[in-house]
């Protein structure tokens, strides 16, 4: 039985207050005031950019559209939301706060944009600026807070490490994001059968999760063929190919900003690359049954990089053992990327870089794209994605400047016209296991 996120939400509220009272103790502070964050306009344009709210805003309320509220957190206080909620017609305002989140805040409800900044002062009159945090991105901070009070590293660093452990309601919405995105995922996977264009198949896309492109938490990569080599491909052709060879989607979904990011790929034909496809598939199927707290991350990858060696060393691709392509950095020349990331409020989601302290956790030595080098912890939710690709400059670059004789150039050809491999699971972090969110989701359907 499915839990509405909602049911959750009142317990999640009072661990985020907890949490962030005794960050706010820790750094010596009385107040925090967390801004939603303001729309931004065109250069010399009255044309407004797609808003995307402060996620530590996000992270207390579910008001995925709401710019210009703001709110006031005191310890052993009922936090304080002055909702913005302009007398607009122009642009559609707000709607009424809803109970099932509203009964958890003291609201008042403000219709001009900056009249926060009297009402927040009017209830700090005993508190002096250097005991106050300003958390956002918002001009008007400027305005109000001295730079020492705006996004103070201390507590923002404790803030972050703290979003990292998941309460019961955000994994609610992230499964919930889950599921919207698996079915999107079928219903490309059928557009692409069918033989649909990029631009074709991201709108079947779109009409099966029910989101706008701006609503997406991630633009959406689908690639056909050799665009598979382009590890973040936008461009989404209007016509299809002559010939539709393979497919790679990463692709997510959102609920209350809780993102889902899921990759698949696709062979039409069966083959050489379905069964690379297939290698691949195991590979992270054994990676995702490694994930359990107390895991360095950064092992885990390092083991990635040893196991899809193994699949191109089995392939004929490379001719030398797992390791010995781990060390010279040929593995790296077909999977350039890290294995994962942290996944919240944010697609690449805060703290993965960092300890409890806000201390950074180096990167394996030549390995700058890892995203995560953490300790896992029960609570954690994060991705695993190994991919393997036939990228045109990093083999050309291998070829003049590394050990050509390592790689069987004839194989790579071959393979070169599918373009790459991802695959990619949401999985949360158990005391002894994971929950591989995606493959449950997919379960479902």
């Amino acid at each position: 039985m499915t839990t509405d996120y909602r049911d959750l939400y009142g317990a999640h509220v009072n661990e985020v207050r907890r949490r962030w009272e005794a960050a706010l103790e820790t750094a010596g502070l009385d107040a925090a005031v967390v801004h939603s964050g303001t729309p931004m306009y065109g250069f010399l344009d009255d044309y407004e950019y797609a808003f995307r709210p402060n996620p530590h805003f996000l992270w207390w309320l579910p008001l995925t559209h709401h710019a210009d509220s703001v709110l006031l957190i005191r310890p052993n206080r009922s936090p304080l939301l002055f909702y913005y909620q302009p007398d607009d017609y122009w642009y559609l305002p707000p709607s009424d706060p809803e109970p099932w989140w509203a009964d958890h805040f003291e609201i008042e409800v403000m219709r001009e944009p900056d009249a926060w900044i009297e009402a927040v002062r009017s209830r700090l009159p005993e508190i002096s600026d250097g005991r106050i945090a300003a958390i956002g991105d918002a001009p008007s901070l400027e305005g109000v807070f001295g730079p020492e009070a705006i996004n103070p590293q201390g507590l923002v660093d404790r803030i972050h490490v703290e979003r990292t452990r998941k309460t019961a309601y955000e994994v609610a919405c992230i499964q919930q994001s889950a599921r919207l995105a698996a079915s999107a995922h079928v219903a490309a996977e059928a557009a692409f059968r069918a033989g649909a264009s990029e631009y074709g198949i991201h709108l079947r896309y779109l009409e099966d999760c029910r989101h706008t492109d701006t609503q997406l938490p991630y633009n959406n990569i689908v690639a056909l063929n050799e665009h598979g080599a382009v590890l973040h491909y936008q461009q989404r052709d209007i016509e299809p190919p002559a010939e539709s060879r393979s497919f790679l989607i990463d692709a997510g979904a959102a609920v209350n900003f809780y993102a889902s990011d899921i990759t698949r790929t696709y062979a039409r034909e069966t083959g050489e690359f379905a069964d690379l496809i297939e290698a691949m598939d195991t590979v992270q199927r054994d990676l995702v049954g490694g994930v359990r707290a107390g895991v360095d991350y950064r092992e885990l990858f390092l083991d990635s990089h040893r196991a899809i060696a193994g699949v191109l060393r089995d392939a004929g691709v490379i001719r030398v053992a797992p390791e010995d392509a781990l060390e010279s950095g040929l593995s790296r020349v077909f999977y350039p990327h890290g294995l994962g990331h942290f996944l919240g409020l944010q697609v690449h989601d805060v703290a993965g870089l960092i300890d409890n302290d806000g201390a950074p956790i180096p990167r394996p030595d030549g390995h700058p794209a890892l995203r995560l080098t953490r300790v896992l912890e029960t609570g954690n939710v994060l991705t695993v994605e190994p991919g393997l690709y036939f990228i045109d400059t990093l083999l050309a670059k291998w070829r003049a400047e590394g050990d050509a004789s390592m790689v069987d150039w004839n194989r790579v050809d071959a393979l070169r016209p599918y373009g790459g491999i991802r695959i990619e699971d949401n999985v949360l972090v158990l005391d002894d296991a994971c929950d591989d969110l995606t493959r449950r989701a997919f379960a479902e359907l």
